[in-house]
């Protein structure tokens, strides 16, 4: 299999994902140092190129402002030794600012070519960034396609779930309801049955209590009767008797009177807690079912 392809500025690609981020991120930060540290450099050198100068200038100052020198005392030797000085003098002068020159021009040559490096660079460094920064975006708009649909996929998942979820509560609601109105129906019928067979028991008693109130009563009214009967027909000692038998009829008779009025009172307050209760009754079941349930006679 081929190495991956190596790039004028030392990128190596990625197939299908451009160069590595790490490697451009390192790249950069050595090129950022590289161009800082040329930089102070040149700043350098331009600092020592003006100090030469202005050196130079300042010696060329000082010679100006001698006084011609002359020699003529010295002999001819010592002529001929100055002469060979003041040339070579001039010529380490010359030489001095040759190499000041040279020295400048090299400097600039060098600002000059770092300034295209850095330049190069920053355009690599642009490129390498947008190419960066669409690569993340392409990933991006990939990812949030992705993520939308899977999205859209779940969120239709759910709102499936959620129909059937409704559809089992509906589902449930109305057997639930149906169930109740069943059970209430039922409850309905079995608290009329015990209310007919409540007001039919209360209806038979209070007739059978009544038969036998009357009954005592009319034994009693018979008894009393026959009692005056037989003291009006009687000898004189009878007729004590016989009042005895009268006036013991007649307090039987009261007795039967208030036993009766007793037993009819009873029989009423039992009846009206028997009312009371199917009241009670038809209220529940109104207040279960909503429904009306007529009043008993």
């Amino acid at each position: 299999m081929s190495s991956a392809p190596v790039s004028a500025h030392g990128f190596v690609g990625v197939r299908g994902r451009g160069y590595r981020p790490e490697q451009v991120d390192r790249m950069v930060a050595e090129l950022s140092a590289e161009r800082d540290a040329a930089q102070e450099q040149v700043a350098r050198l331009t600092a020592q190129v003006e100090t030469l100068i202005a050196e130079s200038a300042r010696l060329d100052e000082a010679v100006a402002v001698l006084a011609p020198q002359d020699y003529a005392s010295l002999g001819e030797r010592a002529q001929q030794i100055l002469a060979l000085a003041e040339g070579e003098v001039e010529t380490v002068r010359g030489a001095a600012l040759e190499d000041a020159q040279s020295l400048r021009d090299a400097v600039d040559a060098a600002a000059r070519t770092l300034r295209e490096s850095a330049r190069a660079d920053a355009e690599a460094m642009r490129a390498a960034a947008v190419a960066r920064a669409e690569q993340l975006l392409a990933a991006a708009e990939g990812s949030a396609g992705e993520a939308l649909a899977a999205a859209r996929l779940e969120a239709g998942a759910a709102r499936e779930e959620a129909d059937a979820a409704m559809e089992a509560t509906r589902s449930r609601t109305a057997s639930v309801l149906a169930h109740q109105e069943q059970e209430h129906a039922e409850r309905w019928k079995a608290a009329e049955r015990e209310l007919a067979d409540g007001e039919s028991a209360q209806s038979a008693e209070h007739t059978e209590l009544t038969g036998r109130a009357e009954a005592v009563l009319a034994g009693a009214r018979r008894a009393l009767a026959e009692t005056e009967e037989a003291a009006r027909h009687g000898q004189e000692d009878a007729e004590a008797r016989g009042a005895e038998l009268i006036a013991a009829a007649r307090v039987r008779e009261e007795r039967v009177a208030r036993e009766t009025e007793r037993i009819l009172r009873e029989h009423e307050e039992g009846r009206e807690e028997v009312q009371a209760h199917m009241a009670h009754v038809r209220n529940s079941l109104a207040a279960l079912t909503g429904r009306v349930t007529p009043a008993g006679d």
